[in-house]
């Protein structure tokens, strides 16, 4: 709990809730109400852990601070996320009334574990740490199984290691929501792309297809077939390649699976957004943004 007053008002209570609810409590000395409900409020702070931060704010000495909120009687909570009010409310209301009111705007305490966890994975592999970034994000899918940002990490590392039956076991709980789900359909794809080469000598099939293609550029299925090859071993831009050459020929080629496939692509070799100082935009991969461009000035053309 923090004592808010003009001075540190920016700083505690609108830059705080830009990364964690903010909950302002309007109080005075002589206030009884206010006697009764902020050891409550405290308490309730404790045992979310984190998921809130408490602030109090003395409305006498604070006029100024009250006004702005419109506060016509004490106690008045105002819970602000993002920088804006969001909910409130008066009196002092008993405890399991509180967290019913928080329980509705905070998220839950497993899905700020699974936050944690997926980023502590990502700087575990921005540090070349594949085994603990593995055991972060399997933390984080256990902890959230909801979270499909972890999810997508952690599949995607699975493959990368080359453990694609852990995998095809990881991605299990949300093959049926891949179609509507992009990144997920992502995932998809790429596997799909390495099953597709099963049992196949990469180097002959490739030469195979490459001569179909020489014979007959129009020939989509193998471009799309090379392609898939491509995809499966991590070759990108040259998957990517060819994809945009069926796509320069024919945008809406065999259900826009091209399109889509290329989309895939990008999805799997984005790296995680690198930290910046709040107001900034972190830069974009240029292999991506390069992609992108290119994808869009056909589709678009």
């Amino acid at each position: 709990m923090i004592n808010v007053t003009i001075a540190n008002f920016e700083a505690e209570v609108i830059e705080a809730s830009m990364h964690t609810p903010v909950l302002v409590d309007f109080w005075a000395p002589w206030c009884g109400p206010c006697k009764v409900i902020g050891p409550l409020l405290e308490k309730v702070e404790a045992e979310y852990a984190g998921r809130f931060k408490l602030v109090k704010i003395d409305s006498d000495q604070e006029q100024q601070l009250a006004a702005a909120f419109g506060i016509r009687s004490i106690p008045t909570c105002v819970l602000l996320m993002n920088g804006q009010p969001v909910d409130g409310f008066m009196g002092a209301l008993p405890e399991g009334q509180i967290k019913a009111f928080l329980d509705k705007h905070l998220p839950a305490a497993n899905e700020l574990e699974a936050q944690a966890e997926e980023e502590q994975a990502q700087e575990a592999l921005l540090e070349g740490d594949t085994e603990a970034a593995l055991e972060k994000l399997q933390a984080a899918v256990q902890a959230d199984p909801e979270n499909d940002d972890a999810r997508f990490d952690l599949v995607k590392l699975l493959l990368e290691l080359g453990l694609d039956d852990d995998a095809k076991v990881a991605f299990a709980p949300v093959i049926a929501k891949a179609s509507g789900v992009r990144r997920l359909d992502s995932l998809q794809r790429w596997m799909n792309a390495r099953d597709a080469q099963d049992g196949i000598d990469p180097d002959a099939r490739a030469a195979e297809l490459q001569a179909r293609i020489a014979t007959n550029k129009r020939d989509f299925d193998a471009r799309f077939a090379l392609a898939q090859l491509l995809f499966a071993y991590g070759q990108w831009t040259a998957a990517m390649d060819e994809l945009l050459e069926i796509l320069m020929r024919d945008k809406t080629w065999n259900d826009d699976v091209a399109r889509r496939t290329y989309i895939a692509i990008l999805d799997v070799i984005e790296p995680p957004k690198p930290k910046v100082a709040e107001g900034q935009v972190p830069p974009e991969d240029p292999t991506v943004a390069t992609y992108r461009r290119r994808l869009s000035s056909v589709v678009l053309s």
